[in-house]
C-alpha cells in the first residue's frame, strides 16, 4: 500500500483566528484522523514569517483519500465548516507519495518542520536524487538534532513537484559551521542551477490531534 501525506496550508483573516482553531482542532482534525489508514495529524504554525501561516499534515495510506468516507468528508461539509473555510484567505491542498525516508523517527513530533520543495529542469531529476542519496541527506543527518528526512512526489496539488520534510529538534541547527556546509557545496550549486521552482518554509509543532489535553508534543 502506498504511503503518503496530506498537506494543506491555511490562512485565517485577521479576527477570524478563533473560530478557525476551534473548528481546526475540534471537528475538522480528528474527522480526518478517525479514518482508516490515516495514522497520524499534526498542525504547526509559520516559523518564518511568511504566509500561509498554518500546516496540517498527516501521514496516511493513499487508498484512503479515494475512499467513500473520505469523498463524504469533503462532500458533505458541515455548516460550520463550510462558513469557516469561506472566510478563509488561503485554504491550499496538496498530496504527495513517498518516496524514502531517511533518519529515525521519534515518538514524539517533529519540534520543527523544515519543508523544501523543488521542481527541477527536465533531465534532471536522477541528478536531484543523485545528490540527496549521496550528499545532503547523509551531511544532514550528521548534525546533532537532525531527526529525519522523508522526500515526497507531488500527486495532487499547485506546487513544486518533489518536497522534502526535514524534521529538526531546535532552530540552533542553522547556525552551525556542519549545516552551513552541507548547504553550500559545489555539488548542491550545481544542482540548483537547474531549479525551476524552489520553495522554503520553516514550520514550529503547534498541537498533535488525537493528543492527550495539554500534550502538544
Amino acid at each position: 500500500m502506498a504511503e503518503g501525506l496530506l498537506y494543506v496550508l491555511s490562512q485565517p483573516r485577521d479576527g477570524g483566528e478563533a473560530a478557525f482553531h476551534d473548528w481546526y482542532d475540534a471537528e475538522h482534525g480528528p474527522a480526518r484522523l478517525a479514518l482508516p489508514g490515516v495514522h497520524r495529524g499534526h498542525r504547526y504554525r509559520a516559523a518564518d514569517g511568511a504566509t500561509p501561516s498554518w500546516l496540517a499534515w498527516y501521514d496516511l495510506d493513499l487508498a484512503v483519500l479515494h475512499t467513500s468516507r473520505y469523498r463524504d468528508l469533503r462532500e458533505h461539509r458541515s455548516d460550520r465548516e463550510r462558513s469557516v473555510i469561506a472566510a478563509l484567505e488561503v485554504f491550499e491542498r496538496r498530496v504527495y507519495r513517498l518516496l524514502d525516508e531517511h533518519g529515525t523517527p521519534a515518538a514524539a513530533p517533529p519540534p520543527l518542520l523544515l519543508a523544501r520543495s523543488l521542481t527541477v529542469e527536465p533531465g534532471h531529476a536522477a541528478d536531484l536524487d543523485d545528490w540527496y542519496a549521496r550528499e545532503h541527506v547523509p551531511a544532514l543527518l550528521a548534525i546533532p538534532g537532525w531527526r529525519r528526512v522523508r522526500r515526497f512526489a507531488l500527486e495532487d496539488g499547485d506546487a513544486p513537484r518533489l518536497l522534502t520534510l526535514h524534521e529538526i529538534d531546535d532552530p540552533s541547527v542553522f547556525d552551525t559551521e556542519p549545516y552551513r556546509a552541507a548547504t553550500s557545496t559545489p555539488w548542491r550549486t550545481k544542482i540548483m542551477r537547474h531549479a525551476l521552482a524552489d520553495e522554503r518554509r520553516l514550520f514550529a509543532h503547534h498541537s498533535t490531534f488525537g493528543a492527550p489535553a495539554g500534550n502538544t508534543r
